[in-house]
């Protein structure tokens, strides 16, 4: 088992950044990949990005490359997810996930993670 816990959501303006952070505890943080998804109101939660166990490999969504940068520190068993050039339609929850699986790829979707935060808040204001 592992524990995810999120921090740093808010509320910004557009144009704003936001960095969240998400700790994890209970197992070595390094043998997970991890994934951040996103949840607007009344939509789908969506792949935002995700992260090799070692950090060296990163992969995003389009709507996000340029903008948002996901990086991890396996010492402090913490990843990040900073979002830069914040649009309203960024507003979501977003969710950082573990995947426990020993294959190296970054899945894109939720059922490729076992493990799940209890989501932070991100609003972002025209």
């Amino acid at each position: 088992q592992v524990q995810l816990l999120e921090s740093g959501g808010g509320f910004v303006q557009s144009g704003g950044s936001l960095r969240l952070s998400c700790a994890a505890s209970g197992r070595p943080f390094g043998s997970f990949t991890m994934g951040w998804f996103r949840q607007a109101p009344g939509k789908e939660r969506q792949f935002v990005g995700g992260i090799s166990k070692s950090g060296d490999n990163t992969n995003y969504v389009d709507f996000v490359k340029g903008r948002f940068t996901i990086s991890r520190d396996n010492a402090k068993n913490t990843v990040y997810l900073q979002m830069n050039s914040l649009k309203p339609e960024d507003t979501a929850v977003y969710y950082c996930a573990a995947d426990r699986s020993i294959w190296g790829r970054i899945g894109t979707r939720s059922s490729d993670y076992d493990y799940w935060g209890q989501g932070a808040q991100v609003t972002v204001s025209s």
